[in-house]
Parts: structure tokens; sequence; C-alpha cells
């Protein structure tokens, strides 16, 4: 793996941290008002977050040279096409509860932070095993060629997010009204406080996303064990995920190739890793960003030209959004599970 060392003062990890912190304050007081999230305001949010991502690259360019970089843009462009797929599960998720437009980012925010406080545990975690047991790079590696191929070949295996097991115990431990109550999460009936139906999407969207955290952060550190390299282009890719959300939800049954693409990028994570322990040593950051950018590419072109209509057209029943649509349509789960690929074979059940 690319041992990148340098020295990072406590007072650049608590910018860096304030910064995002910042950005999500600023992301929450834009929709407290609840609105409907229509396309061109979530592309607009896609780009604004895309730009700080690729800019914070640029800071770390200025600041440790083109390594340290390049390094961050391999990890940011896994991560950022890695949470693709999380889109995925996130739209069923929705469609199967049938969440309101309206509460949508409520939940997508809330649970975008449960995903960096995830990330965060697992990347000093996983960067320590890294470092003190040499072994646990085969591990780690294994696990990645595992879940690639789990993700090639699962992708007709349906989600159910009323049978996860965490949601099931929320459900026996805290007392819940199986309907929404607005954009509250708890209500008070009869003096009795009570979960609301919109809390229980909250947890099945955070129990999924702790199974995606997982390989997620796997992937990265086989590129690097530096961890403020992994932690940011962790939290730069994942800040832009609701936006993201909004602006692909519409556009999924369009992307029928792409889960071959994550396959291959976590399999090939794997491998580099399990290579970094062996005397063929750690690959080169630039070959690296090389076939990511060439899987990215090849698995979303190859999706959109395989589901291009008949003059070149987009088929009306792809659910794609135009620019005046008023929100991102729901994916139906009943139809689209056919064609939803799922890391690690989707959400326990």
């Amino acid at each position: 793996m690319n041992e990148l060392s340098f020295a990072v003062p406590l007072w650049v990890w608590a910018a860096v941290t304030l910064g995002i912190g910042v950005m999500l304050a600023v992301d929450l007081i834009a929709h407290r008002d609840n609105h409907v999230i229509g396309f061109r305001e979530a592309a607009l949010w896609s780009g604004l977050w895309i730009a700080i991502g690729l800019g914070f690259g640029l800071i770390l360019w200025a600041w440790q040279g083109g390594d340290a970089s390049s390094t961050y843009y391999a990890g940011y462009l896994i991560e950022k096409a890695l949470s693709i797929d999380n889109v995925f599960v996130f739209a069923l998720v929705f469609s199967f509860f049938v969440v309101p437009d309206a509460y949508q980012h409520k939940v997508l925010f809330w649970g975008v932070i449960g995903a960096l406080a995830f990330r965060l545990v697992f990347i000093f975690i996983g960067a320590e095993l890294l470092q003190v047991f040499f072994w646990t790079a085969y591990l780690f590696g294994a696990f990645l060629i595992w879940t690639g191929w789990k993700m090639a070949v699962s992708k007709d295996e349906e989600v159910h997010p009323d049978r996860n097991p965490v949601v099931r115990l929320v459900k026996k431990l805290i007392p819940t009204d199986p309907r929404f109550h607005g954009d509250k999460f708890f209500v008070r009936v009869s003096g009795k406080r009570i979960a609301t139906l919109l809390f229980v999407v909250l947890v099945a969207i955070e129990a999924t996303d702790l199974i995606f955290a997982v390989d997620s952060v796997a992937a990265v550190l086989a590129i690097t064990t530096n961890t403020f390299i992994v932690w940011t282009a962790n939290a730069f890719a994942v800040l832009g995920l609701r936006s993201l959300y909004f602006c692909l939800a519409g556009l999924l049954r369009r992307f029928t190739y792409l889960h071959y693409g994550l396959a291959v990028l976590l399999a090939f994570a794997g491998v580099k890793l399990i290579l970094s322990e062996t005397p063929v040593g750690k690959l080169p950051i630039p070959l690296t960003l090389g076939v990511i950018v060439v899987t990215i590419t090849v698995s979303i072109g190859w999706s959109l030209i395989a589901t291009r209509g008949p003059n070149g057209d987009t088929p009306h029943n792809t659910g794609c959004p135009d620019e005046t649509a008023e929100s991102a349509p729901a994916v139906d789960s009943r139809s689209a599970s056919s064609t939803t690929p799922h890391r690690t074979g989707g959400p326990p059940s």
C-alpha cells in the first residue's frame, strides 16, 4: 500500500473538521423548510460539493506535493464511485417506506452525519491494524475481492428494509408509530414519547450505510494508510451524497452495468492491498488513478449506451427527471430490485 506519511498538526485536523461541520450547517439551513428538491437544485449542490472535494486536493498539492494530492484524488474517486451504490439502496428504502419527497433530505442529512462517524472510527481502527499486523492486509484484501465478486453476482437480490435486524431491534426497544408525523423523528402521543416511521427509515439508512462503510473504508485504505488522507477523501465524497441521490434517483435504472465497474474497483483494491505485502510492493498511484477513472467511465458509458432508446433518446421508463422536475422520482422497489446492485448483497436480512 502507499505508505505516504507526513505530519498533520492538530490544528489542521480541527480546521478540516470545523470546515466539514460548517458545510453541514449550511446545507441544513438551506433546506430547513423541507421543500422538495428538484433536479436542477440538486445538480447545483452536487457541483458545489464536487468542486469543494476537488479543491481540497489542490490544497494538499500546495501543502504536501503531488504524491499526497494524487493519493487523495484516488481515494476520493473510488469513494465517490462506491457512494453511487449507496444511492441505489437509499432509493429502495425510501420507496419501500413510501417516504414523502419533502422529508427525504432530512433523513439523508442525519444519515450522512452517522456515515461520517462510522467512517472515522473504521479509518483509525483499520489503519492501526494494517500498520501493526501486516497479515491484516491479506484479510482486508480477501474481503474486498469477495465483496467485489458478491456485488457482481448478486444484483438480483431484493432488499427488505423491514427485515434488517437493527430495524427490528429498534422496533422492539422503542415504542413506534407506523405512521409519519411530518418531519418529526419522535412525537408525544397521550403523554408518551414514541418514535415515528421516519425514525425507522433513518435507522434503516444508517444500518445500510454501516455495511457500506466497511468496504468503502477498506478500499481507500488499500490505497494509503495515511489517516488524514483517508478521512478527508471519505468525508468530502460523503458530503455530497444527499445531492447525488436527488440527481441520480431518476437515472438509476439506466446504470445497468455500473455494479460490474464497482465490483472491479473493489477487487482491484483488494489485489492492490495484498500485493503491498509481497515482493511486488505497492502499485504506483498514477496506475491506481488510471484504473479507477477508466473503470468508472467504461461502466457508466456502457450502461447509458445499453439503455439508450431506439432513436438515441432516453427511454421514458427510466424515470429520468428532466430539468423542470419538481422532485426526484422514487424508484419502485418491485421493478427496480431486479436491476439494482447491492454491495455485499445488500442489508442483512
